[in-house]
């Protein structure tokens, strides 16, 4: 079907999507817990073991996020059939650009919190290097940041699956783009 994005477009979106989502669920915790109210309620290995995975997973979603990025440079969006308004474009590509820029901006500004915080960035069982010195109150602030743009991402996605979900209602084809079978 010459109106699909290329199987690996398609693949990379679902799982940026998946791991999007359970990031999200992990962010909620820790903002509403933090890392002593995890540990107290799971454990402070399985606390340890969350943020871990958090971390690897938000480095995970930023390099798929720049692998999904060069493939569509390679193969442009697939035409719309049937063509949408004006109006629908412009406000489906703002919504996109904006996830695009808040997929690389969160887990950057992540990275850099944990390294100013004195964190570990781990990658599973691999430590990276520190990209910037230890300050604490910088990190504070980026954390705050890095929150703040998760719940962004949050807004953003609730409106693309809610387009999303309106063009199933539709049966207009435009799901058929992106869908994976």
């Amino acid at each position: 079907m010459k109106n699909r994005y290329t199987f690996l477009q398609r693949l990379t979106h679902w799982l940026i999507a998946l791991m999007v989502f359970g990031l999200l669920l992990g962010g909620l915790a820790f903002w509403a817990l933090g890392y002593e109210g995890l540990s107290k309620m799971l454990g402070e290995d399985t606390a340890g073991m969350l943020f871990m995975y958090h971390k690897s997973f938000g480095i995970l979603v930023l390099a798929l996020t720049f692998l999904r990025l060069w493939l569509r440079r390679l193969t442009p969006a697939p035409a719309y059939d049937p063509p949408l308004g004006l109006l629908e474009r412009m406000v489906g590509g703002s919504i996109h650009l904006l996830l695009y820029l808040f997929l690389i901006a969160v887990p950057v500004v992540g990275l850099v919190a944990t390294a100013a915080s004195g964190h570990p960035i781990q990658f599973f069982d691999a430590q990276l290097p520190s990209i910037i010195d230890e300050n604490k109150e910088l990190g504070a602030t980026l954390f705050a940041y890095h929150g703040l743009g998760g719940l962004i991402v949050a807004g953003l996605l609730l409106i693309h699956i809610a387009a999303g979900l309106k063009h199933w209602k539709l049966k207009d084809g435009i799901m058929t783009r992106i869908s994976l079978p």
